[in-house]
């Protein structure tokens, strides 16, 4: 497919670190062609490390029709994996995207479907803006949309990852660590993170999922059955794709791999897992089905959506 870039300037770049860090790994799926994301090594921190420390709420024109950014994420992390998802809210604003994106020269068809073409455009799209590794991910990020939206549409739901942290010692971004916060709060005992985010090349068996930004690992070798259980729940409640993973299903021991729904950092294989997970999956290269009891199941969702936040 041909695609006409207007190439514009780097808009934000600043220097990062990749944490090597250690753990028990994760088996992600990984979308047969294409490579999982790579953290960008030399342009910055969180969220499409187009723009980390961005708090402006809002973004775009002031004019005109507004798209939820939150919703537009969700989408681009689910349907290029999974197919068209109509019980999904946010077509409208794929299709102001494509729209913008065609626009822009792009080759790009506009049906308010997140697919593979889209996705490949859209990281095309960061790319012409000088984005590379996490920052051309095909996911939306502040900063690439806001520069999509300048005279066509207003931005509201901005979702903003914020600059790397840690929790527990391991690296994670600020919202990530929020996320992790508020479950904790929910459970009332402490959550041990024992492999973080930005990982690149840490740990073989997670098969690139802690790549970029949003994947954590959590230790349960000092909880019991039912309070292992009650952290998947307490995760996914708060806006995460969480499993408790097993011996039996690879090699590492017991833990819980949670995957931060919306994270405009995550790697290709992370964000396959988010969309495994909305399709009741177990997020693994077999894709079986959810192992999660009902009774610690909770309706998908995302941070942005969490009454509290």
């Amino acid at each position: 497919m041909q695609r006409l870039l207007r190439l514009r300037p780097l808009l934000f770049a600043s220097a990062c670190a990749i944490a090597a860090l250690g753990c028990a790994g994760e088996l992600g799926p990984v979308d047969e062609g294409e490579e999982p994301g790579q953290p960008d090594g030399g342009t910055g921190g969180g969220g499409d490390p187009e723009d980390p420390g961005d708090e402006t709420p809002d973004a775009g024109g002031d004019d005109g029709p507004a798209i939820a950014m939150d919703e537009l994420v969700v989408q681009s992390q689910v349907e290029p994996y999974r197919g068209d998802q109509p019980d999904l809210p946010g077509d409208a604003a794929v299709e102001m995207v494509q729209r913008a994106l065609a626009e822009e020269g792009f080759d790009v068809t506009v049906d308010g479907w997140y697919g593979n073409e889209t996705a490949s455009v859209y990281a095309d799209w960061q790319a012409g803006l000088g984005y590379s590794g996490i920052g051309a991910n095909g996911i939306p990020g502040p900063s690439s949309l806001a520069a999509l939206a300048e005279g066509r549409f207003q931005v509201r739901n901005v979702i903003q990852i914020g600059s790397r942290t840690t929790f527990s010692g391991r690296t994670v971004n600020e919202r990530t660590r929020d996320m992790l916060a508020a479950a904790e709060e929910i459970l009332g005992f402490d959550i041990v993170v024992t492999q973080g985010s930005y990982n690149a090349g840490g740990v073989a068996a997670s098969a690139g999922t802690h790549d970029g930004g949003g994947a954590v690992d959590i230790s349960v070798k000092n909880l019991t059955t039912t309070q292992r259980w009650q952290t998947v729940k307490a995760l996914r409640t708060v806006g995460f794709a969480a499993w408790l993973r097993t011996p039996s299903q690879g090699n590492w021991p017991y833990h819980i791999h949670a995957i931060a729904v919306g994270d405009t950092d995550l790697s290709t294989g992370a964000r396959n897992q988010v969309a495994d997970y909305y399709v009741g999956r177990n997020g693994l290269a077999s894709h079986a089905a959810d192992n999660t009891p009902e009774s610690y199941r909770v309706p998908f969702t995302w941070w942005e959506k969490v009454p509290s936040n």
